[in-house]
């Protein structure tokens, strides 16, 4: 059974039994992206100009139990580029088609900070690495699941999530099936410690794809990070590491590791980062995040959506400064450098640029611009795109 339509029913079956001290609360969201894309081996580059609109109701049915209804339109204004949807395959993707789709639809208990989810909802596990919305496109990605989270103590939380089916950005109207949704059978659980010399988290993914059986997976790992402080400077390190092997319908054989190493240190409104993540491969498969927001991750440019047979090391580094022109608002300008690697062999893949400023306005409106630029060497293609970006919400 399909968790959406039987989330549904017990809403309404909910709203029958609602008091007059129930309660409704709404939120809307808008975003405008101009997307620019230069990519060789096309003769064209694509121009994109799209639009979403989300809107949401949040209904309180009992002292602990509540619904959200969420509905997300995305309009694509013009069609200069190749959506995934449109059959413009004379431009490089931007995949932000038309849609129009209920995106988050789910009962949720809540006491003494504790809660459960069931229904369609959006999943951010930790750094969204291994699970996530994709938030950076149009049409985010959100799952049919059951998710509990748990406080036993002020220092320790504990979640556990069986996902049913991915809702995929690309959305209902993409040309490959696959790219839609796919019928999942996951379980994930993450444990997370406030200790005293760091937050420290453990977490596990079973992962088993019903309709692609080489995407599924296992995978266990653990992550902390430390920080301090001395003087007017700050650090943080970050350590991570986990293995994932084949599981479930997986016709493959397959055991691959992940590393993460990263220090940051910043004063007054300067921050800088080194960083190498190193995701494992034996040449004929390699470790691999299905469920990730993985434009977050391995440059902006994301020509690292799958990593490689040959598995891939990204080294990066970065500066970011807030700089304050007027009084009460905070312009954010960050520059990241990537040099991305093989694994299993000598082969240099190539490496990226990139480049964000933001700024937050008054009343729910912000504005971003932002830059990214992949020199090819032995993997993908030159790869030049650039964004402006203008969101509300409220």
């Amino acid at each position: 059974m399909r968790t959406l339509p039987l989330i549904l029913a017990m809403a309404t079956s909910y709203a029958g039994t609602a008091t007059a001290d129930d309660a409704i609360s709404w939120t809307a969201a808008f975003r405008y992206r101009l997307e620019s894309v230069e990519q060789t081996g096309f003769a064209d580059d694509a121009l994109a100009h799209t639009a979403r609109l989300r809107l949401g109701a949040r209904a309180v049915l009992s002292e602990t139990i509540s619904g959200v209804l969420e509905g997300e339109g995305v309009w694509a204004i013009n069609d200069h580029f190749n959506s995934g949807a449109n059959g413009q395959t004379r431009y490089p993707a931007v995949t932000d088609p038309s849609a129009l789709e209920v995106n988050q639809a789910f009962l949720q208990w809540a006491d003494s900070g504790n809660e459960v989810r069931l229904g369609r909802q959006r999943i951010l596990l930790g750094n969204q690495r291994f699970v996530g919305n994709v938030g950076w496109r149009q049409n985010e990605q959100t799952f049919d699941a059951a998710l509990a989270t748990f406080n036993p103590t002020s220092e320790l939380k504990l979640q556990f999530g069986w996902i049913d089916r991915a809702h995929r950005f690309p959305g209902d109207r993409a040309r490959d099936p696959l790219a839609r949704e796919r019928d999942l059978n996951t379980a994930l659980l993450q444990a997370e410690w406030g200790s005293s010399f760091g937050p420290l988290s453990g977490y596990f993914l079973k992962h088993e794809d019903e309709d692609v059986g080489s995407a599924s997976s296992q995978t266990l790992g653990a992550r902390w990070v430390a920080s301090g402080e001395h003087a007017e400077w700050k650090f943080t390190q970050t350590i991570e590491a986990a293995r994932q092997q084949d599981a479930a319908n997986n016709p493959l054989t397959f055991s691959h590791s992940y590393v993460l190493l990263e220090t940051s240190v910043g004063r007054n409104a300067w921050s800088a980062k080194l960083g190498a993540e190193r995701l494992n491969g034996d040449g004929t498969h390699a470790f691999q995040t299905p469920l990730a927001t993985l434009h977050a991750f391995n440059g902006w440019a994301d020509v690292f959506t799958v990593t490689p047979n040959d598995g891939l090391q990204d080294r990066y580094a970065s500066l970011s400064y807030a700089w304050k022109p007027i009084a009460e608002r905070t312009v954010n300008l960050s520059v990241i450098w990537h040099d991305f690697q093989a694994t299993a062999s000598n082969v240099d893949y190539g490496s990226e640029w990139d480049a964000v400023v933001g700024t937050a306005l008054a009343r729910g409106w912000s504005i971003s611009a932002k830059y990214a630029d992949y020199q090819r060497e032995d993997f993908g293609r030159d790869t030049r795109k650039i964004w402006l970006q203008v969101e509300w919400a409220r």
